[in-house]
């Protein structure tokens, strides 16, 4: 998959040969000239067996700065649907939201491409002519890469364990009892695989919060009734396409 760029097209009309609008206005008959239009965007540089089928508009916009221009950042993708909508209502959307380490500088609109795989910011960054983001201190949990960074290193987790923290932050703020955790993450085990009863699930959870070093208190235990993600101010969480704007 690669992107296309937009491109808006004018020809500037030569002096020379341009009629006199005077002139041609009082000939008996003539036509009365239409209003200038605004010249049709068009897909440049599509290679041969390609068709263009969608575009990326990216939006770089804080929320500080959105709050101050008497908006947020909800409110302005419901607003752009809905005239993606109107003006071609067989037309499909989808929005992200691009997560940044706080403080980690740059235009937002960088900031914004590099989070989403832009193909041209990535390879600028890689150039070394893009700013490299700040170090973070904390946790980042990168649902995007499956991944954990503790202070900047990658906690050493299973595949299920992750799993079972990326379950949970994307149920932020709600208790998951054992027995959902257990139907969920372990539904397609197959024939000889070990499931965890609701007792094991606690060994589970056990492991993964010794990886999470002293983070461990972001995966909460709630006596009898099951677990729940915390998040704390030194958290980040960075998703791939999730969670969309539609969760606003």
């Amino acid at each position: 998959m690669s992107l296309a760029a937009l491109d808006r097209t004018t020809t500037a009309p030569d002096p020379a040969r341009a009629p006199d609008p005077a002139s041609a206005a009082s000939r008996p008959g003539a036509p009365r000239a239409a209003a200038p239009s605004a010249p049709t965007p068009r897909v440049r540089a599509v290679p041969d067996g390609t068709e263009a089928r969608g575009f990326v508009l990216y939006v770089g916009l804080d929320e500080a700065k959105a709050a101050a221009a008497g908006i947020d950042l909800g409110r302005l993708v419901t607003e752009l649907k809905r005239v993606t909508a109107e003006l071609a209502p067989q037309s499909q959307t989808h929005a992200a939201v691009a997560l940044a380490p706080a403080g980690a500088g740059g235009r937002d609109v960088d900031v914004v491409r590099l989070a989403l795989q832009d193909p041209a910011a990535l390879a600028r960054y890689r150039r070394g002519t893009a700013p490299a983001p700040k170090p973070v201190e904390g946790v980042v949990i990168d649902i995007s890469r499956k991944r954990v960074l503790l202070d900047g290193d990658t906690a050493a987790l299973t595949y299920k364990e992750f799993e079972l923290l990326q379950y949970l932050v994307l149920r932020e703020g709600r208790t998951i009892e054992r027995a959902e955790l257990i139907a969920s993450l372990w539904a397609d085990a197959v024939e000889g695989e070990d499931v965890p009863n609701e007792r094991t699930i606690d060994v589970h959870v056990r492991r993964l919060r010794s990886k999470l070093g002293g983070y461990e208190d972001i995966v909460r235990t709630v006596r009898g009734a099951g677990y729940r993600f915390d998040r704390h101010a030194d958290v980040v969480i960075r998703y791939a396409s999730t969670p969309s704007p539609d969760f606003f």
